[in-house]
């Protein structure tokens, strides 16, 4: 471990109980102190889940990349482990940006991006790091290990070139990379190697379009349920009716790797969350071949009110989300969580509003099943009070559900060209006259998934605190609200 790490973990330890929990989450993962951002290195090793993550543990600010570092044996209860990587040498001056993780030989191998600013010149190269124990590493002598060196002849900037994604198959060790082009397209380069430190370039897998946005980050590619899936996250991407509403999103392509040119035929493409703070997603498989992944609960270029407010952090995880794909089309399913789960009975008509006042407590669940057959409008009001509420409501004629956050709590801004506090989501219920709604909250987030496992994350600051929940109708309404915390 190197100077600078000891003097991270040391700052940590000597400041962690300064920090204000006021608005920590129970069940997310959050920094012990400081900046969080992308999820890195996301895999299960030696019996338990590792998640390293993007960290400046001195300020509640992005500052000079480290890795942060977190084990769990069930993706819900986490455990803070020493920093794992600092910016400390000449490739990686100022940052060690966003990466991966892979086992090999019982060693577990870090491959990250190291970025460098200087006179106004920015590089990006990728880096290698190893640990015998998988908690100390040690970058390698001979970084970085891909460079302008295997850019040589292609349109690629190496001042943008980061977020390695590294996976092995069929005996080969693959890593690829976000970049742009010329014409500001973004792009994923495919490199491959025997040995995890001599590679070569393979292919361009993806190029964008202009409808793609300027720039990609975090790519991730995997195979599951018979189809290739490439996940990343493309700066400004135009709006399309609902979707890529913030200025920051995250895109999935559903296809088919052709494996001996190493390109990627895209079949079918879609925004992964509709919120409004989710961005980075990183996947791993667990033990049981399950995909998981789970996604920074945050988004670029927005209010902090645990900065702001001097907290001394900021930041934290998405509930990690199993994936399927159905349909060419990603299917999102929170992993478990204990519950112990009880049931009201929902009647509602038209000229009346149901209350149910102490449900939503800090950390807790929640499932509507709603028979919508009778009615057209569906309102449900959120941590409600007297003056705000988070609000759900469903057109059941043109099946699209709202998720607002207006004038609620403290007030939460971006750099979309108007404030953007609430998204819309097109559901497809097809001949289904069932409304399914799964909540997780937990003290300053909320996730939401719906019929279909489409989902929908976004963070808020409440002022007056409330557990109450009202629902109303413009017909008949029947179902259940299932309710628990969690813990």
């Amino acid at each position: 471990m190197t100077q600078k790490v000891d003097l991270a973990n040391q700052f940590i330890a000597e400041n962690v109980k300064k920090v204000n929990p006021i608005y920590r989450h129970h069940y997310h993962l959050m920094a012990p102190i400081g900046w969080i951002n992308d999820p890195n290195g996301f895999i299960y090793y030696q019996g338990a889940y590792h998640l390293f993550y993007q960290y400046y543990p001195y300020e509640s600010k992005w500052g000079p990349m480290h890795w942060g570092h977190a084990k769990s044996e069930d993706l819900v209860h986490w455990e803070h482990l020493p920093v794992a990587l600092a910016p400390d040498e000449a490739y990686d001056a100022n940052g060690c940006y966003s990466g991966s993780a892979i086992a090999h030989e019982d060693k577990l191998y870090l491959i990250y991006t190291g970025h460098v600013e200087q006179d106004g010149v920015r590089r990006e190269v990728q880096c290698l790091a190893m640990s015998e124990d998988g908690n100390h590493f040690e970058k390698y002598r001979h970084n970085p290990i891909i460079s302008e060196v295997q850019l040589e002849g292609l349109d690629a900037d190496i001042a943008d070139f980061r977020d390695p994604k590294i996976f092995e198959r069929e005996g080969q060790f693959y890593c690829i990379v976000a970049s742009k082009t010329s014409e500001d397209l973004g792009q994923i380069l495919l490199f491959k190697s025997n040995d995890l430190k001599k590679w070569t370039f393979f292919s361009t897998l993806l190029t964008g379009e202009a409808k793609h946005g300027t720039m990609w980050e975090c790519p991730d590619l995997f195979h599951l349920d018979g189809k290739d899936v490439l996940i990343l996250s493309p700066i400004a991407m135009p709006i399309d009716g609902f979707a890529y509403e913030n200025l920051n999103s995250t895109l999935a392509f559903i296809g088919e790797v052709d494996w001996t040119k190493g390109h990627f035929k895209v079949e079918n493409e879609h925004e992964i969350d509709g919120g409004l703070d989710f961005y980075a997603p990183q996947t791993c498989q667990g033990p049981n071949g399950k995909r998981i992944m789970v996604a920074w609960m945050q988004m670029w270029q927005r209010t902090l009110p645990t900065d702001d407010k001097g907290h001394l952090w900021a930041g934290a995880m998405t509930l990690p989300r199993e994936l399927s794909v159905d349909k060419l089309r990603l299917v999102q399913k929170p992993v478990p969580v204990k519950l112990q789960p009880k049931t009201q009975r929902i009647t509602v008509s038209g000229d009346k509003t149901v209350l149910f006042k102490d449900l939503m407590t800090d950390s807790c669940y929640l499932k509507f099943e709603l028979d919508i057959s009778k009615t057209s409008q569906v309102l449900i009001a959120l941590l409600k009070s007297e003056k705000s509420a988070l609000k759900l409501s469903f057109d059941v004629d043109t099946q699209i559900l709202t998720f607002d956050r207006t004038d609620f709590g403290l007030p939460l801004v971006g750099q979309e060209q108007s404030p953007l506090n609430r998204r819309h989501i097109k559901l497809s219920l097809a001949d289904s006259e069932w409304l399914i709604i799964e909540i997780y909250k937990d003290t300053s987030s909320i996730e939401i998934f719906l019929n279909g496992g489409v989902a929908l994350t976004a963070t808020f600051y409440e002022i007056e605190k409330s557990q109450a929940i009202s629902i109303c109708t413009d017909g008949e309404l029947n179902g259940t609200l299932t309710y628990s915390d969690i813990k």
